[in-house]
């Protein structure tokens, strides 16, 4: 009982002592909280003073340009390769994936794709067919459509006679061919031959002087009224004809060298320049029998020559009449 009645008079007496210190412990809160406004309310006015003092500036983006020091591949797109001998755990370390010993693992090893294990090779069971004729003459081909597509673009012109006489026009020849653009000179080591692709289209009557010619190509052209020659060139009557600027000033004579040799002759050449153009070498005796050929249209044909002399002869006529003419005028 004695216990009780202590307890009572403690919870008695601290119970005024509590609500006396709840205003206090009130009142230090609400100071607490003042003073925090006040100290945001200062916070909030130096950040606008401040803002207000320094401008704003835009956010700036960074650029990068490509360059030969920054330039490389993507990430991914070269995958390095295997390195070989670089130890087991890369999966071919020691032998290298040769295996052990043998041909196959030595340096420079392997058998030839060929090798077939002993047995003849293929290339040497299969026969052999034709040869190489080393004497052979290689000609460039020229189709008579070719020719005539060239003289409908204008870059061909087709020979005329001199002021409307009744004699032919002079004949197209290699060199006029290759400056038309057919085909190049280095091309032409041994002469042209004619052929007869295209000569539905042919309509222009040309004459023509080329090396060979074909059956066909011929009747072509003399259907249109043209004619066909075959003319053997060598080597040095055909670079004279592709490249006379080869041959000009060749030869310089000067008196002063020889005067002694020059009055015992006497030539009277004086000093100068001549031009010496090699004519064209008669065939070989192979060759002899297709330009003797009139079949083949060859210029020592009796056919073509007689031809020949019958237009030589009708000019020398014309030229003659001419002359008789002016002389009755006279």
């Amino acid at each position: 009982a004695a216990m009780l009645s202590r307890l009572v008079s403690r919870a008695v007496v601290a119970r005024p002592a509590a609500s006396a210190s709840t205003p206090v412990l009130a009142s230090m809160s609400t100071s607490m909280s003042m003073s925090t406004s006040a100290s945001s309310a200062a916070s909030s006015a130096t950040a606008s003073t401040s803002s207000a003092s320094t401008p704003t500036h835009p956010s700036k983006e960074l650029i990068t340009y490509l360059t030969l020091s920054n330039i490389s591949d993507n990430p991914g797109a070269i995958k390095k390769k295997r390195r070989i001998g670089r130890g087991i755990g890369s999966s071919k370390g020691k032998t290298s994936g040769r295996g052990h010993k043998g041909q196959k693992a030595r340096a420079g090893r392997g058998v030839h794709p060929s090798f077939e294990g002993g047995q003849t090779k293929l290339y040497k069971r299969l026969p052999k067919r034709g040869f190489t004729n080393v004497h052979g003459e290689d000609m460039v081909p020229v189709n008579v459509g070719t020719i005539q597509d060239y003289i409908d673009m204008g870059r061909l012109r087709v020979p005329s006679s001199d002021n409307g006489e009744e004699k032919e026009a002079p004949p197209l020849t290699i060199k006029d061919l290759v400056d038309a653009g057919i085909t190049n000179s280095t091309s032409v080591k041994h002469g042209i031959k004619l052929l007869g692709k295209g000569r539905h289209r042919i309509r222009s009557p040309i004459r023509l002087e080329v090396s060979r010619a074909s059956a066909k190509a011929i009747a072509a052209i003399e259907s249109v009224g043209g004619s066909v020659t075959t003319v053997h060139y060598n080597r040095l009557a055909l670079r004279a004809l592709l490249k006379p600027e080869k041959f000009d000033d060749t030869t310089t004579i000067d008196d002063h060298e020889d005067e002694d040799d020059d009055e015992e002759d006497g030539d009277g050449i004086g000093v100068g320049k001549r031009k010496i153009v090699p004519r064209r070498a008669r065939p070989p005796p192979k060759l002899m029998p297709y330009y003797t050929s009139y079949d083949k249209r060859g210029y020592l044909a009796p056919e073509v020559q007689l031809k020949r002399i019958e237009e030589r002869l009708g000019k020398v006529s014309v030229a003659d009449d001419d002359d008789d003419d002016d002389d009755t005028t006279k």
